[in-house]
């Protein structure tokens, strides 16, 4: 059987224990049994899930097909189903970012459009197993969207908070149609995670952000299945973005787990990137993380948009266990990234772009090599913000030659002409 384990205290629960955080406040980690394989025979089991068709339903999942590192004794999941998500090649993205052999792993492609997905699939589980009355979070968008639809899949009643007015429309629109209670909330995210972790204690509300250790275990499928997509051989670098820190924290734990059981043979770099109006943990990093810095954020990355993150202390240990490294880029360069990114006929979520516009900036600061092998994480779907893609090509400050506002035409084809091949 898994266990749960007090990262602070080393105080352990059961595996169908309905609480989050220790008694102590520490946060929970789990601790699951060694796999009857490792190494090419596991590798082997994972394949054959993927490829040979099978009336398993946790086999059509890119979550559960590694059930063995995730939760093994499941039993009944809810599953919509998610993962399966590419690693694409763009000539135009490496170029731009200065990396030959980039690849971007797109968790928009998940069902809800993020890579929320991975997580809320094991965390509504583990919610059915422990008979949770309700289930609730606090989110800047993408997570309550996840929450909300697999909520509805396990027909449970869902309760979401958002900091008013600091939500992208596409986002709010998701978790509104999903049916799950939506309540704005005067302040910014941090305050609405205080209260949705006060309202786990006094309401019996199942709390599903990041700080849920079976989130982190079906976030870590996002490195799993990368690895397996690069045939179990390792990147020099994962980049990713970083908010809340919990992609950080599940991936720092994939990798060591994964390279414990013989699937790969070493750990790859992980750089995090944080957009540089909520960098709380770059700056955190910069000072040898001797001080939890915490900062009110303002940044166009909504998703990023972090002043306090929850995993802080989980992803130190991932930094430091994979040898990482943690900046920050301006909004100026992310929407860069991004508009790059989208023009290449991929697409995402501003805060996506993080991940590219860092391998650029590492790049540049001769920390990343042109020639390393680079996996970049895009997180969400181009079409969770609209608004600041039409924000971004309506700009009249002529900043990037890029921009590609829509025009206004006469009827004419010498008009249509003139505007179709006046632009490379």
């Amino acid at each position: 059987m898994s266990e749960l384990r007090c990262e602070a205290c080393g105080a352990r629960y059961a595996e169908t224990d309905a609480r989050t955080t220790c008694d102590c406040g520490g946060f929970l980690s789990v601790d699951h049994p060694a796999p009857d394989a490792r190494g090419a025979e596991l590798r082997d089991r994972f394949a054959r899930r993927r490829v040979v068709a099978s009336e398993h339903p946790a086999d059509l999942s890119g979550v559960w097909r590694y059930r063995e590192v995730v939760m093994p004794n499941a039993g009944q999941i809810v599953s919509h189903p998610e993962g399966n998500t590419p690693l694409l090649a763009s000539p135009r993205v490496a170029a731009w970012a200065g990396v030959r052999h980039l690849r971007l792993k797109h968790e928009g492609h998940n069902p809800t459009g993020s890579f929320k997905d991975r997580g809320m699939t094991v965390a509504i589980t583990q919610a059915l197993r422990v008979g949770a009355r309700a289930v609730g979070c606090a989110s800047t968008g993408n997570t309550s969207a996840s929450l909300a639809a697999y909520a509805a899949l396990g027909g449970l009643k869902a309760v979401v908070l958002v900091p008013e007015g600091q939500i992208a429309l596409g986002k709010m629109a998701q978790t509104i149609a999903y049916g799950a209670r939506t309540l704005a909330v005067r302040g910014d995210f941090d305050a609405c995670l205080r209260l949705i972790r006060d309202a786990q204690h006094a309401l019996g509300v199942y709390l599903v952000n990041s700080v849920n250790p079976w989130r982190i275990e079906g976030q870590k499928t996002i490195v799993a299945e990368l690895l397996e997509q690069l045939d179990w051989t390792a990147p020099d670098w994962i980049v990713l973005p970083a908010g809340n820190l919990g992609n950080t924290a599940a991936f720092g734990k994939a990798l060591v787990e994964l390279h414990t059981l013989g699937l790969i043979d070493r750990l790859p770099r992980l750089a995090a990137i944080q957009a540089a109006g909520a960098a709380p943990f770059a700056v955190s990093f910069a000072g040898g993380f001797t001080e939890r810095v915490r900062m009110q954020p303002q940044t166009v990355a909504s998703a990023i948009r972090i002043g306090d993150p929850a995993s802080f202390d989980r992803a130190v240990h991932a930094i430091r266990a994979t040898n990482g490294i943690v900046i920050s880029v301006p909004d100026e360069e992310l929407l860069e990234g991004k508009a790059v990114v989208d023009a290449s006929g991929i697409g995402c979520e501003p805060a996506s772009a993080a991940s590219v516009a860092g391998a650029r900036q590492l790049v540049r600061q001769g920390v990343v090599k042109p020639d390393d092998r680079v996996v970049a994480v895009l997180t969400g779907h181009v079409l969770k913000d609209p608004e600041t893609i039409l924000d971004f090509h309506r700009r009249t400050d002529g900043a990037l030659a890029i921009s590609n506002a829509p025009q206004s035409i006469e009827p004419t084809l010498a008009a249509l002409e003139a505007i179709v091949f006046s632009r490379p």
